[in-house]
């Protein structure tokens, strides 16, 4: 029995050795299949997700630049068409181009009381009005002579008037546009005539600072007109010279000239970076660059201005003034170009109207960085002065 039962179970334990070893392939097998199914996702798609990560951020990049790209062609669409539309705004609204001659609406500096000069430094100059006509009021300011400072403490407006008769002479002074009587470089150039022992009279034309009224080439002549016959019938003998600068230039050569018709002239005109006409000053002025190529730029820019009554001829004017001639420009100036002043000397000289009198032109090197306003500041001023005023009795001198 003993032996009959050994086979059968070594037997059994073959079998289930077999089995044994069998299961064990199995799961074996099953395992290097589980290992192999790993490796292939570990090894197979891994390039693939970081190509698709690139991608999208591919993507991403290409949307924000094509949004860039449509937000600043919509800009530069909206600039183009406002480029296009101002020309004709203009062209429809000549108005706006009046305004931006007269610049009478920028008021520089801000926040002064004109009713008190002596706020600018300027603490013997008495602050007055004038009614040019009704419904008209310019307000003025009449600074003594520096040498008069201590005499002039208090007084009041008959003091000032009264001392028009004094034996100095009086320098109506005509600002540009832009700002007012009380302007900066304005008020600079008052301190150094008063120095000289000048009376300086000037005025905010209508429309300007806190004179009351509508701005007009018209208006502005007349306001000067009346301003000038008020200090004659004040001054007596004592010589009265008209000073224009810039803008203010045109009205002294429309005030002069007019003046010369009367036979009433001043003693002398000194034109401090004159143009030749308002429409070459605005041809060159250089807000005007950017349109100055553009297809019917004096049928949009220029025409406009001449519609609305604006001329300031300065070089028609001269052919008609006699009287002695001063023309100061700085060679960097960048508002109104120094050709346009030499050209306007060069229309004055030969004119038979100045065959008589003085006729000077005086450039100022550009290294002096006078440009558009500084000229106040030039040491050479007083002797330029004083050589040309002290001798604009007539004469025939070129």
């Amino acid at each position: 029995m003993r032996k009959r039962t050994e086979p059968v179970a070594l037997e059994h334990e073959r079998c289930a050795a077999a089995g044994s070893s069998s299961s064990g392939s199995a799961a074996a097998a099953l395992d290097a299949d589980c290992r192999l199914k790993q490796n292939l996702r570990l090894t197979g798609p891994g390039p693939a997700e970081p190509r698709c990560a690139a991608d999208a951020g591919m993507k991403r990049a290409l949307g924000r630049r094509k949004g860039l790209w449509l937000r600043l062609r919509k800009i530069l669409l909206c600039v183009l068409g406002l480029y296009i539309a101002i020309p004709f705004l203009i062209k429809l609204c000549p108005g706006i181009q009046a305004k931006l001659i007269f610049l009478n609406f920028v008021r520089v500096p801000y926040f002064i009381d004109l009713k008190k000069p002596q706020d600018q430094g300027l603490n013997h100059t008495c602050n007055y009005y004038l009614q040019p006509e009704e419904d008209v009021s310019v307000g003025v300011w009449h600074t003594v002579p520096a040498v008069w400072w201590k005499n002039a403490q208090g007084k009041d407006q008959m003091w000032y008037e009264d001392a028009l008769a004094s034996s100095h002479p009086i320098i109506l002074y005509l600002h540009g546009n832009a700002g007012t009587r009380g302007g900066d470089h304005r008020v600079e150039l008052y301190k150094v005539l008063s120095s000289l022992g000048y009376h300086v009279v000037t005025f905010d034309y209508r429309g300007w600072g806190d004179s009351v009224g509508t701005p007009s080439e018209r208006g502005m002549t007349y306001d000067a007109l009346h301003v000038f016959d008020w200090i004659k019938a004040r001054s007596g003998d004592n010589p009265v010279y008209i000073w224009g600068h810039s803008l203010g230039t045109g009205v002294a050569t429309n005030l002069v000239r007019r003046l010369c018709e009367r036979e009433t002239p001043p003693d002398a005109l000194i034109l401090e970076s004159p143009f030749t006409n308002i429409r070459e000053e605005a041809k060159s002025h250089p807000f005007s660059v950017i349109y100055r190529y553009f297809p019917g730029f004096d049928w949009f820019f220029l025409d406009p201005i001449t519609s609305s009554g604006i001329k300031f001829a300065n070089d028609e004017n001269v052919k008609h003034i006699s009287c002695p001639l001063l023309i100061l420009h700085a060679e960097d100036d960048p508002v109104v170009p120094f050709q346009l002043g030499r050209k306007l000397y060069s229309i004055a000289a030969p004119a038979r109207s100045f065959r008589d009198f003085k006729v000077q032109f005086v450039p100022f090197r550009s290294d002096l960085g006078y440009r558009h306003k500084y000229i106040y500041k030039s040491p050479e001023l007083p002797r330029i002065l004083r050589e040309f005023l002290g001798k604009s009795e007539p004469e025939h001198q070129h």
